[in-house]
């Protein structure tokens, strides 16, 4: 996917895809994975574009999926970071097979598909590892 690059709001050393949704924070804040969980889902919009469905709008569970992950800490946090660089690694390989196949002319949609439900299942997976606001209150 290609984005129109520009700066954040008061800086000018920043840069952000220009309309990606995406909260702008500056680089100190940002982790390793979210930027990995961000890329995966750019990727998954390929995926979908290409299996000809709609891209998933990104969902407030979904962008705040790596800091409450974070915030978790212990083995969900371990266990997210192996989850979603397994997961990149599936993605990474998968869409160069898929776009290799459509370069060549070749109907990819139900490859692209499968790639699609393959993601699916995995975040699914992933987003599960998160504590849901009430396994989080504190007892009295």
């Amino acid at each position: 996917m290609t984005g129109t690059l520009s700066p954040f709001a008061g800086s000018a050393t920043a840069p952000a895809l220009a309309g990606s949704g995406r909260a702008s924070f500056g680089q100190a804040s940002a982790s390793s994975m979210g930027m990995k969980w961000s890329a995966l889902h750019d990727a998954a919009g390929i995926v979908a574009t290409l299996a000809g469905i709609a891209p998933e709008p990104m969902t407030a569970e979904l962008r705040n999926f790596p800091a409450v992950i974070r915030d978790a800490g212990g083995w969900q946090r371990e266990m997210a970071g192996q989850g979603v660089d397994d997961l990149s690694a599936i993605m990474e390989t998968g869409i160069g097979a898929l776009l290799s196949v459509h370069a060549r002319g070749i109907d990819s949609r139900t490859a692209a598909l499968s790639l699609w439900q393959e993601f699916m299942t995995a975040r699914s997976a992933l987003l599960a590892l998160a504590p849901k606001a009430r396994d989080m209150r504190r007892p009295f």
